[in-house]
């Protein structure tokens, strides 16, 4: 098996005297989908945001196609193909739906931009419709699409998504997740921060499960799925 696009050995993450992740090790090999599952606050997103650094990592290594980027800047990382859509979405308010766009170039410039609009209009038609409008008036599950769709535009070799079901109406998360569906199809590699622990295995090739900043089980999406823990814990027994 080839080397994995994104590995972390060890990590260990700390908030001034809190320890937020614990030896953590995962790897995530290209053009899989990989979940990252488990309850509120047991230190997901700090991992996800570990990778570009804020925090950094203070023990343990990152590495992206073999590079340990775990001291590089967060732009550094952008630029060399990981993209985040981040939690609670953060798209920018007063600018509109095009300009939120383009604002994913950000890294790479503005050679595809022309092109790359089209696409994403393509996999998102709201946004087509939404272009001129501004990101503060639309809808949650809108910005939400806004958010990935802008994370895409710097045309990644892996995509970080955290929490992209967070507060969304069941039909909107059907939605994002057969959009995610798709793109996994389409070869891109990604890795998913998600309570929805349903949504998120059904999705997954393989997927990790963290509990209190540390990674507790691990398996393929259909075997955490069926195992009873994980059912008992983030399934609510079903």
């Amino acid at each position: 098996m080839k080397a994995p696009i994104l590995e972390l050995r060890n990590v260990d993450v700390f908030y001034g005297p809190i320890q937020a992740l614990r030896e953590v090790s995962l790897e995530i090999h290209e053009g899989e989908t990989v979940s990252l599952i488990g309850a509120n606050g047991a230190g997901k997103s700090t991992l996800l945001m570990s990778i570009f650094g804020q925090p950094r990592a203070s023990g343990g290594a990152i590495l992206y196609r073999g590079e340990d980027i775990s001291k590089k800047s967060s732009h550094y990382v952008a630029s060399n193909g990981i993209a985040q859509s981040p939690e609670g979405r953060r798209v920018f308010p007063d600018m509109t739906v095009e300009e939120n766009l383009l604002m994913g170039t950000i890294p790479i410039g503005m050679t595809h931009a022309a092109e790359d609009l089209q696409r994403m209009f393509e996999l998102f038609p709201r946004l087509k419709e939404r272009r001129n409008q501004r990101a503060m008036t639309m809808s949650g599950g809108e910005q939400q699409m806004l958010a990935i769709a802008r994370a895409l535009m710097s045309r990644p070799k892996i995509l970080l998504l955290d929490e992209p079901s967070l507060g969304l109406a069941p039909i909107v998360v059907k939605h994002i997740f057969q959009t995610l569906r798709d793109l996994a199809k389409g070869g891109m590699t990604i890795f998913l921060v998600e309570q929805n622990a349903n949504h998120a295995l059904k999705l997954s090739d393989r997927a990790y499960v963290m509990v209190n900043g540390e990674i507790r089980m691990s398996g393929t999406g259909r075997e955490l799925l069926e195992d009873p823990q994980v059912r008992e814990a983030y399934l609510g027994g079903h």
